[in-house]
């Protein structure tokens, strides 16, 4: 889906606009003309993507902590948003099982703060709830799950954004249903990859990392299935969700998936494999797997984005990991990355079906 003119001038506060996605979210919407602002914490990560695009420079960013009621309601309050996308969130498994307060306390209450700042300024016409494919209760199935399968979740992580999926659903119905009230939809992606994400304990940042040390890739779960798509898939589901919502809210006011095709269902080992292959150096070792849980095996159903969104999936895996290495690429080698940021969301949008 082409956005035209969708975006230019609408008013639109990002949260995490710090964040991997935020940072590409937030390029993305600038390059469409539209009124953007961030609030997010501090980049905790160097490098960070925020920092190598110099978003800071493009887009007026409050610093604050989605816990923060009132500087939240006064930033939804000074700004008027029309579009919220809220993608603030503690969204790392393992750290999940460190400060598992922690994080159901930024998930789960932080989104009941950024939903009741958006109902209380009376501006927004519509807004996407990002959460995770995570939020299902997952069966470890060969069959990719659907929006009207049972919420779950084992880690906290994966847990508590199966509490979100639950209030979400259940705010709506409380408050969003009279004429004062927005139109609201959750979004549920897979394993997002792309250049500018510098977060520990991910597959491609930890085989970045370890390649430009000059160091092998250990692999802790090689056999693990994910979804895997570039992040501008799931950004292009989230910005045509929130274009839906817009123009006619009550029809859209639900739960979405925005995976990848099932040729890009691939195991970790694969992944870490066709990294070092387009990064041209690097090896592959097994490491001996901890005790923490993580899925074994985790896949989306799209048919739903597909038939009422008409939202298609655009680069199998083998591309997006192509050009998510070409990013860090240019990157270590000390290009500026905006104008090449900038070029793979146009060829994202030249090939988008």
């Amino acid at each position: 889906m082409t956005f035209s003119d969708f975006y230019k001038n609408k008013r639109v506060l990002v949260t995490g606009a710090t964040g991997f996605k935020g940072s590409w979210l937030v390029l993305w919407l600038k390059k469409l003309g539209a009124d953007v602002r961030g609030y997010a914490l501090k980049p905790n990560t160097v490098p960070s993507m925020f920092d190598a695009l110099r978003i800071s420079e493009k887009v007026p960013t409050v610093f604050g902590n989605i816990l923060d009621r009132d500087l939240l309601e006064k930033t939804f309050n000074d700004f008027k948003p029309e579009i919220v996308f809220h993608l603030a969130a503690q969204p790392l498994v393992r750290l999940s099982y460190a400060e598992p307060v922690l994080t159901y306390e930024t998930n789960v209450i932080g989104t009941l703060n950024v939903l009741e700042a958006a109902r209380k300024c009376g501006s927004v016409k519509a807004f996407v709830n990002v959460t995770t494919d995570k939020c299902y209760e997952n069966k470890e199935v060969a069959k990719g799950y659907t929006e009207d399968c049972p919420m779950g979740g084992f880690d906290p992580y994966s847990s508590s954004k199966g509490c979100v999926e639950i209030l979400s659903a259940s705010y709506r119905r409380s408050f969003l249903q009279g004429e004062d009230g927005y139109a609201m939809a959750t979004a549920r992606a897979g394993n997002v990859i792309g250049g500018g994400d510098w977060a520990l304990d991910r597959l491609i940042p930890d085989c970045i990392r370890a390649i430009n040390k000059g160091e092998k890739i250990e692999i802790r779960n090689p056999v693990a299935v994910r979804p895997w798509q570039h992040v501008l898939e799931p950004l292009s589901g989230y910005m045509t969700l929130a274009q839906k919502l817009y123009e006619d809210g009550a029809r859209y006011a639900q739960g979405y998936n925005f995976g990848p095709n099932e040729d890009s269902v691939l195991t970790v080992a694969e992944v870490a494999k066709l990294v070092v292959a387009a990064y041209k150096k690097g090896e592959v070792v097994v490491h001996k797997r901890d005790d923490l849980h993580e899925a074994g095996l985790l896949m989306l159903n799209v048919e739903k984005a597909a038939r009422e969104l008409d939202w298609h999936p655009t680069w199998t895996a083998e591309k997006a990991i192509k050009e998510t290495v070409d990013w860090y690429r240019r990157f270590y080698a000390g290009e500026e990355m905006t104008g090449f940021t900038s070029q793979q969301i146009e060829l994202f949008e030249s090939e988008q079906k």
